[in-house]
């Protein structure tokens, strides 16, 4: 064997060996879960707003609704599955029961549910029509169930916590493996409460037993995950309108939060202090309602504005929730089928060619001077590996050298956040004849951060980071040009 040979081989495996003895940075005091980190991968989840509303035309039933007019006569779940998937989605949560207190699934606890309707002659049971469907299709499933119900008699008494807590059992023993459970915070109101028919308050701080409910999912699903205001694994970023804040962390101070009573300019941009680590979750109907209406089948939200939604939320490190609401068929109807597969043939077709691959990286540190932690791996597309500064660092630069001939107008940055959210201020800067130019600046990244500029061309990029709260790290840097569909709001 050639002797220069084998001893490029032998090299090679030292540098290897090397790398993988180096331990890794030094992570924060507040970083993700497991399984917070798998779901913030999945980028998009969808929601199902089909129930009572749906044939009373109502955002928000009273709970006297007969169960009679509930009858959707093609449903079919796994056409939402696949319209889902179509769009990049990889999670949906239905809504198991909403306000009203109907139920989808006919459940032991009340006569309000779907056995008393005439779906499938009272044999029916939607939740495992979706469960099952999701199955087939590879996507995961989620269920909101209402933790207001304006039909039962008991509300705003112990009764009817009770109820809720079996009615939660059911849902989380009988239908495979769920992925999330969804709590939101409208309680209490005016309601029918089996004929009462009047307002009932409840303390929203003290009502619901929180820690036990969620003791009930993590028993009987221990891999998923809880939103609520509060969390503890997701939270509501604060509006219905799908946007994070342009600054945003994934912590919080739980006790500055509750479900029902948040401060929403909080949930909107995290908390830099926060001693909890939780996923935001932008959360946006296709449509302006929730459920289905009719008189908004020309309403629905086009491709550009998704991709718009994408951006202020995915691209501020945050979960892009979307709602599609089946109509009284219950189907999606084929308008938004049609804009969300536009919408990601846009997004598709813009982040196919990443102009930075494997492009050359010079850094101003290097943590241990190790290859494990080498300025290209930024470049690598892989989460895995990651470029860090040394540990006695809070600002560091990075430069690229790129092709430049071709023009750009989208950026990505990553954090590896298994690490922790570190970088708190940063600019991007483009190498012209000129000189530099900075074309783009923030404060956190995260997860995911997309900037969007006007076209530009140059022959290096540089990246500085001005404030961190450790070593800063990043795990990808990306170029990209904007396709057909895909323009700057």
């Amino acid at each position: 064997m050639n002797v220069k040979y084998l001893f490029g081989i032998l090299t090679l495996l030292l540098l290897s060996f090397n790398c993988a003895a180096q331990p890794d940075i030094k992570p924060n005091s507040v970083v993700p879960s497991q399984k917070q980190l798998n779901y913030q991968a999945l980028e998009m989840v969808g929601f199902v707003h089909f129930n009572m509303n749906t044939f009373t035309d109502k955002e928000w039933g009273y709970g006297d609704e007969s169960p009679t007019i509930f009858d959707p006569k093609k449903l079919d779940c796994e056409q939402w599955v696949k319209a889902a998937k179509d769009a990049g989605i990889k999670e949906l949560i239905l809504t198991a029961k909403h306000h009203d207190g109907f139920c989808l699934w006919p459940s032991a606890y009340t006569e309000h549910s779907i056995k008393n309707s005439p779906y499938k002659n009272g044999k029916g049971d939607i939740v495992k029509e979706f469960t099952d469907a999701c199955a087939k299709y590879g996507m995961k499933a989620g269920l909101y169930l209402s933790p207001w119900d304006r039909n039962h008699a008991g509300y705003s008494t112990p009764a009817y916590i009770t109820y809720y807590k079996n009615q939660l059992q059911e849902l989380l023993t009988n239908y495979g493996k769920i992925s999330e459970m969804w709590f939101d915070g409208a309680n209490g109101g005016d309601g029918f409460y089996g004929g009462a028919r009047e307002t009932r308050k409840i303390d929203k701080k003290s009502y619901y037993p929180w820690q036990e409910i969620q003791e009930i999912v993590y028993k009987l699903q221990p891999e998923a995950l809880i939103f609520s205001d509060a969390g503890p694994d997701i939270h509501w970023i604060g509006n219905e309108r799908g946007i994070a804040g342009e600054t945003f962390w994934s912590m919080l101070d739980r006790n500055k939060v509750a479900v029902g009573t948040a401060d929403t300019d909080y949930l909107n941009t995290g908390d830099y202090y926060g001693t909890s680590w939780v996923i935001g979750q932008c959360d946006v109907s296709i449509r302006p309602g929730w459920f289905y209406h009719a008189k908004e089948d020309e309403s629905f939200r086009t491709p550009a504005q998704l991709v718009d939604l994408y951006y202020k939320s995915v691209g501020r490190n945050a979960v892009f929730l979307l709602n599609i609401p089946p109509n009284r068929d219950g189907l999606f109807a084929e308008k938004d089928v049609a804009a969300m597969k536009r919408f990601r043939e846009i997004l598709d077709n813009t982040f196919r060619e990443n102009m930075a691959l494997n492009a050359k990286v010079t850094a101003s540190s290097v943590h241990s001077n190790s290859s494990k932690f080498a300025p290209g791996n930024n470049t690598d597309n892989d989460l895995n590996s990651y470029w860090a500064a040394a540990d006695n660092k809070r600002q560091a630069s990075l430069e690229i050298a790129i092709d430049s001939t071709k023009k750009f107008d989208r950026i990505l940055l990553q954090e590896p956040v298994r690490f922790g959210q570190r970088i708190a201020s940063f600019d991007v800067q483009v190498l012209r004849p000129g000189g530099w130019q900075t074309i783009a600046s923030g404060t956190s990244i995260g997860y995911k951060r997309l900037l969007r500029i006007t076209p530009i061309t140059g022959k290096k990029i540089r990246i500085n980071i001005w404030d961190a709260n450790n070593s800063p790290a990043l795990s990808n840097f990306g170029l990209y040009k904007a396709a057909g569909g895909d323009v700057n709001q």
